[in-house]
Formats: C-alpha cells, structure tokens, sequence
C-alpha cells in the first residue's frame, strides 16, 4: 500500500449546507402513525427534537433531512446518513448533540441547536446512550436492521483510522453496524475486506499487524482469526489485498514489502495452505515478490497475477509444479520492478468473468493496462484521471468502475468545496470510456457494486491535505469519511446524501 504526502489547500464547506441548527422554514412531511420509541426515549427525542422549526414533520427537510417523530424516522437517518448506529452508542452521532457534559463523551460544537428550548439533561442523555448501547430497540423490543440475517443484502466498508468495519445496510444505504477490529495487540489499520460468495463470512487484513480476521455476516461479530507472523520478515506483513477462491474455500493475502509474501488461508479452519504460499523464507531473496499488491486468479486458483507496486512488472505464479514466478512487462519495456523507479507503478488488477483478459490500474502513469491473461501481452492502454486505485466490474453492462484518488478535475459542485476525485467508468469489451463520475468525492479509493439494488458504492477517505469539515467529528478523531452511491443503470446520484462514516474508510466489499 503506497502513502501519499498531500499539500494542497482546500476551502472549507459552506456552512449552511450541513448546519445543525434548527432555524428553518417549514416543509409540509407525512406524519407517523405511531412513534414506536419506548416511553423513555420518546419523552425525551419527540418532546425536546420535534418542535416547530426543527425536526418534526414540518420542517424536517430543512433541519438536515432528519425526522425525529417516530422510530421508524429516525432509522431512515438524515442528510449525513446514519445518526444512530444500534450497539454502538461512541459512532452515533445524535449523540454529541444531546449531550451537555463534555466529561461524558463528545460534544457537537452548535451552541443555538436547540434554541430556546431546554436540551437534554445529563440523565436523559445516558438514557440515550442505554439505549442504543442496547441496540436502540422499539417500544416491542425489535432491533433495526435485524430481520432477514441470513439474507439481508449489505456492504461492508473498513473504517481504517478507526479500526472499525462498518456494515451498510443494502435496502437503506445506512450504516447499520459497528464491528471492533484489530483487537488484537498491534494490529490496526486495515487494508482490504473481502466476502464470500455464499454471504457467510468476511475476511479483514491489517497492514500494520500480523493477523487475518474472519466475520460471521449473519451475526456480524468476529469469529476468528489466524496469525501470519511467521510469514513475513519481522513478523509484520503489511498485509494487503484479499483473493477468494472461486468455492470460497481459500483466501490469498500479498505482504507489502521489498521481500514480500504471498500467503493463502482455508476459510475454514484458518490454517495456512503451505502448498499456495510464497515468502522469503520457503523461496529465498529471489522470490521475485518486490512489492506486491493487487491479486488476481485462474479458473482453478493455482497460477496468480500479482502487481508489483513500483515498476512495470505483473508477476505471473504459478504454484502447480512448485513455486514459478515469471515476470511479465506491462509496457513492452524490459521488466523493472524496484522502489522509485518511475515507470507505470501498477497498483491493482481485476480479472474479467471469463478469465481471459486483467485490467491494472497505473498509479503513476494515470492510466489503465489490459492484459491477455493467456498470451500475457498487452492489449491496449486506456487514459484515465490522476492516481487510478481500486476497481470493479458490472457484467450486466460491460463495466469497470475505477477510482482515481486524485483526480483534480472534478468540478460537480463549486472549487470552494473542494471536490477532488472521480471514477472512470469503461466498457471493458470496447476499451471506451463510457462516463467519468464528478461528484461529491474526497479521494475515492475503493468501488464496490450491488447488483441486486442496481448500485454502485463509492468510498472517499477524505484525506487530501488533512480533510475537509464533514457534518460531524468523529470519535476517534480526524475528519469523517464517506461514501456516496450511484444508480448502475444511469450513472447518476441515486441520492443527495453524503453517507459519513468515522475517520479513513478505505476498503469495500459487497454481500451477494
């Protein structure tokens, strides 16, 4: 995983696109039947939230699209998206702007929220925090987003400042979950999540630590892990990109260093498959592993194309009669792969359904590769927006989505609110580029596709110089994230709201 030095400046938001404040003229809204609270928490989110000019039925579209009357309401979340995650009372941000004691957790800095009215109180406010610490239920007891775990359509996204997977709720798009990763000593910082076909479990690599995290989607707890010390020098891997095998029974992880690793885990007993794993210690110095980073797979899970981050080098493996590596040019260009080199630096490749052709994104050179996965020749060179990172394809329509972090074209909204970032999308049986999406983006590392709601997720860590100010702080510091959704059919915003999430999300997978 490269990190990146950015210096430029950018403008601040203008405020009176995410204020707080519930100054606002009136919006005629449906009324709810039924708040569906239970009495304590109704006594306090309907009687001290809902009055004239705040978020009531009236005016709640011009009080950040949230509507507080009912139970119901308030789990369709508001312009940021989610302000109540059920467990997890530290990530729900109507939180900080009910509580009056600093000593107790965070503050929303809106002095005039509620105006002449009297805020909560400190009991009320861990009233709140009860609550949603025990799942923020209705007045019968229901969970929200609980129903349907075995089917339930979600995303997951890591949440890398904060150590946290955030699970996304498909019918909704809100963040439904928190899940508490790298609880284990000195793993943090999350690179990649990969989930299985079947929608049973994800798979979380750190790149600084030592462990493979495994996640039960049904119950979205962690449970288990396997330990891949002992396949890296010093024992840290930095553990990067994540390849299922076709029956999910196997998952590959690249170690991200000059002597770099490849190491493949059975998905069920998270043991380590010696057979499909390649380090410096069973290969030696000339492992060929310079670097690697993206990953991609045969029909039959046993020849690999790996980028090697700095240079013009796919390593092509193949593991059936022993350890093979063989370096394959991306440019015609005689093979170069070493640390500023100053070439293409491929960052990530994907392999097209019928697995005859990849397609590699060149962080350096701004452009994507495609490779005969047969021949292994180039094809051609498609241009591409500045920093090319993560993609995705969409069979349904021939696409392949493709991040470009840092993009400095975009102008979808005006300069001052510095909008940088933009996602190519191209046909990938023509080579054409079919759309490139300008929107509200802070470098767009990572795309995903739910193909079941015709949409397409895109994540911004929100990390160009520092950030931009997001609706709300975050718990662990930083400036939030966030992801923004497109319509796969269109190309356009499904939606007008920023889904925010804590400090750095950076990975994305989708269930089903």
């Amino acid at each position: 995983m490269k990190r990146i030095l950015l210096f430029a400046t950018l403008s601040v938001f203008v405020a009176a696109i995410y204020t707080s404040s519930c100054t606002h003229k009136t919006q005629l809204a449906q009324p709810a039947s039924t708040n569906d609270y239970p009495d304590s928490v109704a006594s306090i989110l309907v009687n001290k939230c809902t009055y004239s000019g705040c978020h009531n039925q009236a005016s709640y579209q011009n009080a950040g699209m949230l509507l507080l009357d009912s139970w119901q309401h308030l789990f369709q979340g508001g312009i940021s998206g989610s302000v109540v995650v059920a467990y997890n009372a530290t990530y729900s941000p109507l939180l900080y702007y009910c509580n009056p004691d600093s000593a107790l957790g965070i503050v929303a800095n809106d002095p005039g929220h509620f105006g002449s009215h009297p805020a909560p109180t400190r009991a009320e406010y861990l009233t709140l925090v009860n609550w949603i610490t025990k799942g923020a239920p209705d007045k019968n007891g229901v969970i929200p987003f609980s129903s349907g775990p075995d089917t339930r359509q979600k995303m997951y996204i890591t949440v890398s400042g904060c150590n946290l997977v955030a699970v996304v709720d498909g019918q909704s798009k809100l963040v439904m979950r928190y899940i508490p990763v790298g609880t284990y000593p000195g793993n943090n910082s999350m690179h990649d999540i990969a989930v299985t076909g079947d929608g049973n479990y994800a798979f979380v690599s750190f790149y600084a630590g030592s462990i493979l995290q495994k996640i039960d989607t049904r119950s979205d707890t962690v449970v288990g892990y396997t330990d891949l010390s002992g396949a890296a020098p010093g024992g840290q891997g930095q553990w990067g990109i994540l390849q299922l095998s076709p029956q999910d029974t196997a998952i590959m992880v690249s170690g991200f260093q000059a002597s770099g690793s490849l190491v493949t885990v059975n998905t069920s007993s998270m043991l380590i498959n010696s057979k499909l794993t390649a380090d410096i210690f069973t290969v030696g110095q000339n492992s060929g592993l310079i670097y690697p980073h993206g990953i991609a797979n045969n029909a039959t899970f046993d020849t690999f194309f790996v980028t090697l981050e700095y240079g013009n080098v796919v390593d092509k493996i193949t593991f059936t009669d022993g350890f093979v590596p063989k370096y394959l040019s991306i440019d015609h260009n005689a093979p170069v792969a070493a640390l500023n080199s100053s070439t293409r630096d491929p960052h990530q490749i994907q392999m097209t359904p019928e697995n005859d052709r990849y397609f590699i994104s060149c962080e350096n050179s701004n452009e994507v590769r495609v490779m005969d996965a047969h021949a292994d020749t180039l094809i051609t060179a498609i241009p591409v927006g500045p920093f090319p990172q993560e993609m995705a394809m969409y069979p349904a329509r021939n696409y392949l989505f493709v991040a470009c972090l840092l993009d400095s074209v975009n102008r979808a909204l005006p300069p001052s609110y510095g909008n940088i970032g933009s996602v190519y999308v191209i046909d990938y049986n023509t080579y054409q580029v079919v759309a490139i999406l300008n929107g509200d983006f802070n470098t767009p590392h990572d795309v995903a596709i739910d193909s079941m709601d015709g949409l397409v997720y895109i994540v911004s860590e929100n990390n160009y110089t520092g950030g931009i100010p997001a609706h709300h702080v975050t718990a662990c510091g930083g400036n939030a994230g966030w992801y923004t959704v497109y319509n796969l059919n269109t190309l356009q915003p499904a939606d007008h709201i920023r889904y925010e999430l804590a400090k750095f999300p950076y990975a994305i997978s989708n269930r089903f």
